[in-house]
């Protein structure tokens, strides 16, 4: 008999704690919750935000930017959470990509940061299109990022290198996106700071368009012959 009541206890204050932990996981993660308040704070914003709950990455980014254009050509695995890609149905003339950063939580998916580039209509000349997104101060992301599309087909590799503290060479990932769209992306070191230079090269391996940024919050395109 005493050893059920022990195992009854056990069990109690196990299942107690399970709720316990439960209750502290809504709390924190729920829209305008503990979370959502430390990012205002961070922010420096005079009322908290209210981020909300998806049940998949491309639905929370739908949810926090209350946008029925957005278009996703591609979701890509990055630190606890998902980098989705995207576009908007509205960009018509030029091109125009987004990138978000939303993170997997015990209720369900939560956006996090991101940014994004509209370009007007590019010239044949155009081999790429880019945008740096720099680290975000107390914030757990996977930034700093470049990334942006290849508009030439004779872009086969990127390569974002370095100027300062240590130089050093970052190859992007190319990525077939939908509808034709080739995507390209390059984490840098935590923190990353300008001058650094992108450069593509074609499939002989030949210099064919680079440029250097001297804004870490830049974005524009990048010609071929550069």
């Amino acid at each position: 008999m005493k050893h059920r009541r022990r195992l009854a206890i056990a069990a109690g204050a196990v299942l107690a704690s399970v709720v316990v932990l439960y209750v502290l996981l809504y709390m924190y993660e729920k829209p305008g919750g503990w979370s959502d308040q430390r990012m205002s704070q961070v922010l420096k914003m005079d009322k908290a935000i209210r981020i909300p709950l998806g049940k998949s990455p491309e639905e929370a980014v739908r949810l926090f930017r209350n946008d029925s254009s957005i278009q996703v050509i591609h979701q890509e695995p990055a630190a606890r959470g998902t980098l989705v890609f995207y576009t908007r149905l509205y960009q018509k003339d030029g091109s125009d990509l987004e990138v978000e950063y939303v993170r997997k939580t015990w209720l369900g998916w939560k956006w996090v940061w991101g940014g994004g580039y509209g370009i007007g209509a590019t010239t044949p000349a155009s081999a790429l299109n880019y945008m740096s997104l720099p680290e975000v101060d107390h914030l757990s992301t996977p930034f700093p990022m470049v990334y942006g599309e290849v508009l030439d087909p004779s872009i086969q590799k990127i390569v974002v290198e370095t100027k300062e503290a240590g130089p050093d060479k970052y190859e992007a990932k190319l990525i077939q996106g939908e509808k034709g769209t080739t995507l390209w992306f390059a984490f840098l070191p935590a923190p990353a700071s300008a001058p650094f230079e992108i450069i593509g090269f074609n499939e002989a391996g030949d210099k064919a368009a680079a440029k250097t940024i001297t804004n870490v919050r830049d974005s524009g395109s990048i010609l071929l012959g550069n």
